[in-house]
């Protein structure tokens, strides 16, 4: 793929990202794709599993908010930092929501092919992420 078919993939991302549209962003990956995800509890393949992971994010997380910081490219290898932030009220994971605010970096690792991801890895601080919408507690010191 050419840079500008990379830049132009992650774009598309965006964009359904921005919408909170699970199937256009499941559809930017392969059928195939691995997508390895704390919120898939370790890794899921295909669109229809992928596509769950991203509709329990939009589900749990109505106002999500995902902004792009930085793209980097090197031949097949993309690294995208991200902004993330939302308002647990629709009840993260089946758990009932708190109402809690939460905002995280995320580094999302991926493999891209004939336009396409192949391989996913998100990778953030999943356990803060908990603790700021008040899933999981923290011990004072």
């Amino acid at each position: 793929m050419t840079r500008e078919e990379i830049v132009s993939l992650f774009a598309r991302c965006q964009d359904a990202m921005e919408r909170r549209d699970a199937a256009a962003m499941a559809a930017q990956h392969a059928g195939t794709c691995v997508m390895e995800s704390p919120t898939a509890g370790g890794s899921v393949t295909g669109r229809s599993a992928i596509a769950q992971v991203y509709e329990s994010w939009f589900r749990g997380f109505p106002d999500l908010v995902a902004t792009t910081d930085e793209l980097l490219i090197d031949g097949d290898r993309v690294a995208q930092l991200w902004t993330v932030s939302g308002t647990d009220t629709g009840g993260f994971l089946g758990l009932p929501p708190t109402g809690k605010p939460f905002k995280i970096p995320l580094l999302w690792l991926c493999t891209v092919q004939e336009n396409l991801i192949t391989h996913s890895h998100p990778i953030y601080d999943f356990t803060g992420m908990l603790v700021q919408i008040g899933v999981l507690k923290t011990k004072r010191v």
